[in-house]
């Protein structure tokens, strides 16, 4: 085994079983497959993991360190981090923190802080901060910093150190300019810390203005309205949700009314905030609507968009097949190619689909096979997956090529739900073709370039 090439079928799913379909397995009652390529000499990770916490949840722990082992002693983190949660779980804490302070101590950033994190849980905080306050400018250690810090009575030692990253002024830390400190702070989330550390101390409207200037929105999620939501203070997120450019402040806040039963006011915030953002917000609110029963609002919403936006036609198409209407999306597609607004290729899945819905795959079926570009990756495999979806998995897998890597997947799944495991794993666990290096080209930084 080698730690590289772990890492790097774990993180593409190549070369390897999937864990959903590992899962499968075991359902299924294919335990002995799941244990041969466990403890294989070219072993399958997900498939050792898996095992490894069937052994740990059965109470034979040492059992399942040992079809860990191997793959640890490559000093592959992943395997590492899989040991300690182990451990730890099983009460043996000290144990994991040997096992992971090594890895640390190499500069490995996720174990330095699962390394400072176990510390803190283990009463040993102090020595935790010690290990981070050196990496402020990591924001992925400077959270950890920040909720080590909470169970130390140190928060304004935290603050001090976040605050001198967001003062005007400062000077950057690689450059030494003072423009370049402004826009871009170290850590990058300094200023949603620095909030979440005041508002730990009760200083809501501190972080709150904190975030007004500072906050970045990330993940789709804007920290200035989750705090206001966290302390009830709809009126000002109502306000602030309001604004122009403020689309996740008002996804938040119509989550929440939603989520609260008032399902009139999550519409009406996406009404609201459709004037600044006439692309997403009624997409969201089309949603909204279907969610709750209200499926031909929902088209309305959508065909008002009058949109040939690949992602809203395929919204639109949705809603009227869950709405029983599926020949009005065909209608829909043909009126498209009409207008010469979508070549043929791009509507294929979607009139797939519709025809399915009213029925017809048999004739979709037929088409594809006809359809000029129904050897290509999204063509084949939808597909197939209409042909699943409708029990009929044999046709499913003849419709997908052994051959092409971006099959393999869907394909290894459908050969397990067809009882051809040994084919199934045989194909996934097959390396991939060896690729040439491209020709080495000549570089000039003078143009043409």
């Amino acid at each position: 085994m080698d730690a590289a090439v772990l890492d790097l079928r774990t993180r593409m799913r190549d070369e390897c079983i999937p864990p959903d379909l590992v899962d499968r397995l075991l359902d299924l009652g294919h335990a002995a497959v799941v244990h041969a390529q466990a403890v294989a000499e070219d072993g399958d990770w997900f498939c050792a993991r898996a095992w490894a916490r069937r052994l740990a949840d059965q109470g034979e722990l040492d059992e399942a360190l040992g079809v860990l082992s191997p793959y640890v002693e490559t000093g592959w983190w992943t395997a590492a981090a899989e040991a300690a949660r182990l451990l730890e779980a099983a009460g043996r804490g000290d144990e994991a923190l040997a096992l992971v302070r090594p890895f640390a101590q190499s500069g490995e950033r996720f174990a330095l802080r699962d390394l400072a994190l176990r510390l803190a849980r283990h009463g040993r905080g102090n020595e935790a901060y010690a290990l981070l306050v050196p990496h402020l400018a990591d924001w992925f250690l400077a959270e950890a910093l920040v909720e080590v810090g909470g169970g130390l009575d140190r928060d304004e030692e935290i603050a001090a150190l976040l605050a001198a990253r967001i003062a005007p002024g400062r000077s950057c830390v690689r450059c030494g300019g003072v423009e370049c400190a402004a826009r871009n702070p170290e850590p990058s989330n300094a200023a949603t810390l620095l909030a979440e550390v005041r508002e730990r101390q009760g200083r809501t409207d501190e972080a709150i203005e904190l975030l007004r200037a500072y906050g970045t929105v990330v993940n789709n999620r804007d920290p200035l309205a989750g705090l206001l939501i966290r302390h009830d203070r709809i009126d000002e997120l109502r306000t602030y949700a309001a604004q122009e450019d403020r689309e996740e402040a008002a996804r938040q806040l119509a989550e929440l009314l939603e989520a609260r039963g008032d399902v009139e006011g999550a519409i009406e915030v996406y009404r609201q905030q459709s004037e600044h953002d006439p692309w997403h917000a009624p997409t969201l609110l089309a949603r909204l609507l279907a969610r709750h029963g209200r499926g031909a609002e929902a088209i309305d919403v959508v065909r008002a968009m009058d949109s040939t936006e690949d992602w809203i036609v395929d919204l639109l198409c949705e809603l009227l097949a869950a709405e029983g209407r599926a020949e009005e999306g065909l209608a829909h597609l043909d009126n498209l190619k009409a207008r010469g607004a979508w070549e043929p290729w791009e509507a294929f899945w979607l009139r797939a689909r519709l025809l399915a819905a009213c029925g017809q795959l048999d004739e979709a079926v037929a088409e594809a096979r006809a359809f000029s570009e129904v050897g290509s990756l999204y063509a084949a495999r939808s597909l197939a997956q209409l042909l699943a979806d409708a029990g009929r998995l044999e046709e499913a897998v003849a419709f997908l090529d052994a051959d092409r890597l971006d099959h393999r997947r869907d394909l290894g799944h459908l050969l397990v739900e067809l009882g051809r495991v040994d084919e199934a794993v045989a194909l996934l666990r097959s390396p991939r073709p060896a690729v040439p290096l491209p020709e080495p080209t000549d570089y000039s930084d003078c143009p043409p370039f």
